[in-house]
């Protein structure tokens, strides 16, 4: 178990971070690449990457490039997912080339301890080596997750939404308190799931929480207690029959999307909005929020999660370009 240890001043410095983070997407994705059971929401992009990784020429260097160095288990070197990764891949992967020799020689060799590694992962401690590394995350970045950089985009506002909503709700014990199953808020201690037995003093240093798409199960931290505190958990997804899916199968044709009132309501969710939210916005019923949210969901222009007796519903990147090209900007997130 991971017990995080919170100050008064740890409580007043929780952040949700802004935007998905490429480096730890990357990691989780190759866990979810390993496995064709229970496959869940991942399936069809499974199915399309493999495909896609195969083609390419590059299933060879996820088996023995990536795999071996973001293992399944009790430790990733820190050095790979940095801090500087939330600004965007570039600012992530420049951060990994920039990481003191030293350092990565002493994370490669605390992965070999506890995992089986190649020699050449040794090597890494050259920047000309790390660069030639480097290179293969971004290719398989190119090919796994960009295409899907839209639907991770997506969730990552969702649940940013969720949290924000829950904050203002039920204060920071509810936000802590809600961060899934394998997580329990006995405060002032967070305890997680974790495969190993450790404590996390936060030291008033505050933590950013940080939800993954490609992350399921149990939240993970960075293994530096030293490092700008970071804990990475699993975005919220709906519940597979309670029809609020962010992935339609088959999407209503965008010209059911032209009329008054859906347009009202699409601008009501710029920030987030519940569906009485929305009817009071648009000046319709429940019921008649509730098809109309149907239609805009299953054309991939809202994404929808249960927040306790309510729906919340944020923007998709499609709807937001829509509504971009109809003249109204959202504000950023």
């Amino acid at each position: 178990m991971l017990r995080i240890h919170f100050t008064d001043a740890d409580l007043a410095q929780v952040q949700l971070a802004p935007r998905p983070d490429p480096l730890w997407e990357i990691y989780f994705s190759l866990h979810r690449l390993q496995s064709r059971r229970s496959l869940g929401p991942y399936e069809a992009w499974h199915r399309t990457t493999r495909k896609d990784l195969t083609e390419k020429g590059l299933a060879s260097t996820v088996r023995e490039v990536l795999l071996p160095l973001y293992p399944r288990g009790s430790y990733i070197p820190d050095f790979l997912t940095p801090g500087a990764a939330v600004e965007g891949l570039d600012a992530g992967l420049d951060a990994i080339l920039a990481a003191p020799r030293g350092l990565v020689q002493r994370e490669v060799g605390i992965l070999g301890g506890v995992s089986s590694v190649p020699s050449w992962t040794r090597r890494l401690a050259d920047p000309q080596n790390r660069r030639v590394f480097v290179e293969k995350v971004r290719t398989y970045y190119g090919v796994a997750l960009r295409p899907h950089s839209d639907v991770m985009q997506a969730h990552h506002d969702a649940d940013r939404s969720l949290r924000a909503r829950t904050l203002l709700d039920n204060g920071i014990d509810g936000l802590l308190t809600g961060l899934g199953p394998h997580v329990r808020w006995r405060r002032p201690v967070l305890e997680v799931d974790y495969p190993i037995d450790r404590d996390l003093h936060l030291r008033s240093r505050g933590i950013t929480l940080l939800p993954s798409y490609f992350c399921r199960g149990a939240p993970v931290a960075l293994a530096d207690p030293d490092l700008p505190p970071v804990l990475t958990y699993p975005v919220h997804r709906p519940a597979p029959d309670d029809g609020r899916s962010a992935t339609p199968s088959r999407p209503a044709p965008l010209s059911a999307l032209i009329g008054a009132t859906r347009a009202a309501m699409l601008r009501a969710t710029t920030t987030g909005a519940t569906t009485g939210e929305l009817a009071r916005a648009a000046g319709v019923s429940a019921a008649s929020a509730t098809r109309h949210t149907t239609v805009l969901r299953n054309s991939g222009l809202l994404v929808s999660k249960r927040h306790g007796p309510v729906v919340l519903h944020t923007l998709t990147p499609t709807g937001t370009a829509l509504l971009h090209a109809g003249g109204h900007h959202p504000p950023s997130t």
